[in-house]
């Protein structure tokens, strides 16, 4: 069965688990009804409208 012969120093492993954590910022799409950009595949915030339709009820002003 293979073993380490000397213990991976801190630095050593560090560096092999950097690509791990590297987080990207989320996808944004503009809403073809108002404009406002929200994630893609969800219904926009603002206006609440998905894929050409009302799907939440807007908050009137």
């Amino acid at each position: 069965m293979a073993v380490p012969k000397r213990k991976q120093s801190h630095a050593r492993k560090s560096s092999r688990r950097s690509s791990v954590w590297k987080l990207t910022a989320p996808k944004l799409v503009a809403c073809s009804n108002c404009g406002e950009y929200h994630r893609p595949h969800r219904a926009c915030p603002n206006c609440g409208q998905y894929n050409g339709r009302e799907v939440i009820a807007a908050a009137e002003e």
